[in-house]
């Protein structure tokens, strides 16, 4: 039989390899700690320090919002590019900025967007084409066929009729066309493409609003 001496010490090593298993199971992490620390004082002399972290650059944005109005124009469609960029002067800050030397080595290219918005209930908002007037009379005239102010027999074809035959007509098209426009800024000119322009269309003919708001 083994003496009281061995199995004491059995005991105790049993003991002392279940408290260990014990602690690694709730204590993970300190385990870990444990076994790498010697590690840690071996090669923390031979380690680099971490250089700090240069600051980043974070581009600004520039909000800006400005009313104007337009002069007032019978039922049609009319150019108002230049009319809008004679108005609203802060377009032409959006140019690219560069630094010296070389083939302008850091240069930061301004961007924006232009968003027009026409507050008048019977107006319209467009980019179309410029190159030939045709267009604009097409344009007026596909409108009058999308929405004519009486029938072919000259009957009545809408119920709100509160300001006269051409109410009704003139809110249909501004909904379809629109009320507003959004045109990209690049080099402090708007970017609208080749032959094509801003366009007002006053379907009643009244004094026209803009909000103006770019980026």
């Amino acid at each position: 039989m083994p003496s009281s001496a061995a199995a004491s010490a059995n005991y105790s090593f049993c003991s002392v390899l279940f408290l260990t298993l014990f602690i690694v199971c709730l204590f993970p992490g300190l385990f870990n700690y444990i076994i790498t620390l010697p590690f840690s004082f071996l090669f923390a002399s031979s380690s680099s320090p971490t250089p700090p972290s240069q600051p980043t650059h974070t581009p600004t944005m520039s909000w800006s919002q400005k009313q104007f109005t337009l002069p007032p124009k019978s039922r049609g469609s009319y150019l108002i590019t230049d009319h809008v960029v004679q108005s609203l002067p802060e377009i032409k800050q959006y140019k690219a900025q560069c630094g010296g030397g070389g083939a302008n080595p850091g240069a930061t290219l301004q961007v924006g967007l232009l968003n027009l918005f026409v507050q008048h209930t019977s107006c319209a908002l467009s980019l179309n084409e410029n190159w030939d007037d045709d267009v604009r009379a097409d344009m007026s005239d596909a409108l009058d066929r999308i929405a004519p102010e009486a029938g072919p027999k000259g009957q009545d074809l809408y119920r709100h009729s509160a300001e006269g035959p051409d109410d009704m007509p003139a809110h249909i098209k501004s909904a379809l066309i629109g009320a507003s426009v959004t045109v990209p800024i690049k080099d402090g000119k708007l970017v609208s493409g080749p032959d094509r322009t801003l366009q007002l269309q006053p379907v009643r003919g009244k004094e026209s609003g803009i909000w103006s708001s770019g980026r």
